[in-house]
């Protein structure tokens, strides 16, 4: 098995973070989104993730974006940051973790699925939506 340490990020990460960031993009066609800029790589993995409330279930670990290198899939790098978080989420007392696929990205919806998630989209009928900022603007002008 390879060698690798699951570890919170610091400050100097940022660039390895950031060139995680653009390979996730990348990865699922989105890649003009990007708009953060860093300026060199020893990370091959991330999960950002955050705390939120769910007022039927409680607390909750939210996952924003979870990415391991394609080169480096297949060593178990994956599973252990998903154990870390598990383990982050368990002892901040939370009740479930949360978190979007695209629909098309059949390996990371089977990753899911094999560790026990639910498909709350098929299951459940949720859909997502979003509000862009220029409508924000728009909502908070008006009178």
């Amino acid at each position: 098995m390879a060698k690798f340490v699951i570890r919170p990020a610091t400050a100097a990460d940022c660039s390895d973070i950031l060139r995680l960031i653009k390979e996730l993009a990348k990865y699922e066609y989105m890649e003009e989104q990007v708009i953060l800029t860093e300026k060199g790589h020893s990370i091959v993995g991330f999960a950002m993730y955050y705390f939120t409330y769910d007022p039927w279930i409680g607390k909750l670990l939210y996952l924003e974006d979870f990415f391991v290198m394609s080169d480096y899939r297949g060593f178990g790098i994956g599973s252990e940051i998903l154990k870390n978080l598990s383990q982050v989420a368990m002892k901040c007392r939370c009740s479930s973790m949360h978190f979007l696929v695209a629909e098309w990205n059949e390996p990371s919806i089977n990753f899911y699925k094999r560790r026990g998630a639910s498909d709350l989209s098929s299951e459940e009928g949720w859909r997502l939506f979003k509000i862009d900022k220029e409508y924000l603007i728009k909502m908070a002008a008006e009178e």
